[in-house]
């Protein structure tokens, strides 16, 4: 048994039994992971894939079984590596951040921008993604921070601190009636078309209760992934936007009017990592920059109990 056929017996499973798409994601060739999925069975003595032919359809008993063990090996074989490097190269490293386009484009540069300056030698990667695209980038072991507001709680393998809370804010074009309005009611909204996040992004969904819950059909026009999109059609004059009210920069949309409110609530951006994945120093240090006050010393023993 090797760490290569343990992580071929990973990665075919990610790749959904795919062969083909296995050996690409490992560089190695098709004939050669088959030939390593069958010697780890041989040497078990136990089949570990359903198979039809030569395909792959899924895990059998002893497969399943075996797959968390190996995920927990990878895990584990990764953590030796970082914790040397943690000692060798204290200040040396690669650092992944996955994020929404909100967090990375409106409310990260501030903080990478210092951590730059701490760390000059750490290569820092932003990925964006959305938020189940990054909770599952974290479980994948593809990055080892995620930020985002939606799905990070909702997963028992992460470990999450709040980073910070927001309020959604209407942005209209100069001079819209909206603009004329001392309180906005949610009524009043109702009545103009809707320029706002897609599903699943950037508190949406407590867009789509407040209105529900006062009874309205609201004409949502235009959904976008992030608020510059949204912004762009508002100044076009089709419609209300409802975007993070941290994405108003009164500068650079200044041909916008930002009105706030609290009709939608209050929302939580969360930072998480995997529990069991072993963060390099750096990586509390960002978390630290982003959230002076959040526990770090709890957060390390809810994520590696055996730091």
């Amino acid at each position: 048994m090797n760490f290569q056929q343990l992580r071929i017996i990973r990665e075919t499973v990610r790749q959904n039994f795919n062969l083909t798409e296995a050996s690409a994601a490992l560089y190695t060739s098709q004939s050669g992971v088959s030939k390593h999925i069958k010697d780890l069975e041989d040497e078990l003595g136990v089949q570990l894939f359903i198979r039809k032919g030569k395909r792959l359809l899924g895990l059998t008993e002893p497969g399943q079984a075996l797959l968390g063990i190996v995920e927990r090996m990878l895990v584990d074989a990764d953590n030796i590596k970082r914790l040397a490097d943690d000692f060798n190269k204290v200040d040396e490293g690669t650092l992944t951040i996955a994020t929404t386009h909100t967090q990375a484009r409106y409310v990260l540069p501030p903080i990478v921008n210092q951590f730059k300056k701490e760390f000059p030698k750490v290569h820092l990667i932003l990925q964006q993604a959305s938020p189940v695209e990054i909770t599952e980038m974290l479980l994948q072991g593809e990055a080892d921070i995620g930020i985002a507001t939606e799905a990070l709680t909702t997963e028992d393998n992460l470990a999450s601190v709040p980073y910070y809370n927001w309020q959604h804010s209407i942005i209209t074009p100069q001079n819209h009636p909206l603009t004329k309005k001392d309180n906005i009611r949610i009524e009043d909204l109702a009545n103009y078309p809707i320029i706002t996040y897609h599903g699943g992004f950037t508190g949406r969904s407590k867009i789509d209760t407040a209105f529900e819950e006062a009874g309205f059909d609201v004409d949502i026009v235009m959904s976008a992934l992030d608020a510059d999109v949204i912004k762009t059609y508002v100044e076009l004059n089709m419609g209300v936007g409802i975007v993070n009210d941290v994405a108003y920069d009164p500068e650079r949309d200044y041909r916008l009017k930002q009105i706030k409110t609290d009709i939608f609530g209050v929302n939580t951006t969360w930072i998480a990592v995997r529990k069991g994945h072993l963060l390099r120093g750096y990586g509390y240090e960002f978390i630290s920059l982003c959230s002076p006050d959040a526990d770090i010393r709890a957060l390390k023993k809810v994520a590696y109990p055996d730091d």
